[in-house]
């Protein structure tokens, strides 16, 4: 799908993932809207994209924060593309195992804050997008639209105390193709980006170096985490190749467990 003539909504656009998506597809000539939270790198990013990207202050746990994020990116130019790799915020109370050391369980809240920050709101920003782009006179192929949800490699073999975490990752990994299904009358794509361990912000928290030493080791090859750009690369390609519909791609170095 040829996108120049089109916006591209990117949730958690100031972030790792999302930043290095807005960089490659803004670069393909796209209008650009960055949705996140965090103002200071999120004026920053549009500026550095241009060709009048936008920042748009976000909250993901808003529906309507969301859809004025969504009529923000139409006003530019007719949606085509959605990249949702945000995060979001932490819970109040602790996680961990189900049961944790001292007996007590992970809560019923911790559990349903997860599925809220990682699947509700990716929900809804997909259907709100997806709202948007069947207004779309259509492309080549009857395109209209394609959707690009975060999942994670969690969703499929998650670690002891990811139980929310990798509820929702996996959550996202089934709505690709019940999306797909959904949206194909529409000629709109669905597709998910399962990434493995890689150097976002908050590894990079600890230090490039320190993070590399630990987490890069657990990968198959190359024995190193994650370049965000490789994210964005992927993203690139799923927007621009017609042909990629309906699953989730491991993004990982082979990295299983």
């Amino acid at each position: 799908m040829d996108i120049s003539g089109g916006s591209v909504l990117v949730t958690g656009g100031a972030g790792g993932f999302g930043s290095a998506a807005a960089r490659r597809l803004g670069g393909l000539g796209a209008k650009v809207v960055v949705a996140d939270v965090a103002d200071e790198r999120g004026e920053a990013l549009a500026s550095e994209i241009g060709n009048g990207a936008q920042y748009v202050r976000t909250d993901i746990m808003s529906e309507d924060s969301i859809v004025n994020a969504v009529e923000a990116a139409c006003r530019l130019a007719p949606l085509r593309a959605a990249i949702i790799a945000h995060g979001g915020p932490l819970p109040d109370d602790p996680g961990g195992r189900t049961i944790r050391k001292d007996g007590s369980r992970v809560s019923v809240a911790h559990f349903a804050h997860y599925l809220s920050v990682y699947l509700t709101s990716a929900y809804c920003v997909s259907s709100v997008a997806a709202e948007a782009m069947a207004k779309n006179e259509p492309l080549r192929s009857n395109q209209r639209g394609v959707i690009v949800n975060t999942a994670s490699i969690a969703g499929f073999e998650g670690q002891p105390g990811q139980v929310p975490y990798g509820a929702a990752k996996g959550g996202i990994i089934s709505m690709a193709l019940n999306l797909a299904r959904d949206l194909a009358p529409l000629g709109i794509r669905s597709m998910a980006i399962a990434p493995g361990t890689f150097l976002t912000y908050a590894f990079a928290q600890m230090g490039n170096e320190a993070a590399q030493e630990r987490f890069g080791p657990l990968v198959l090859n190359p024995k190193r985490m994650g370049d965000p750009d490789e994210y964005g690369m992927l993203a690139q390609q799923i927007v621009e190749n017609d042909f990629l519909n309906a699953t989730t791609i491991r993004l990982d170095g082979g990295q299983r467990f």
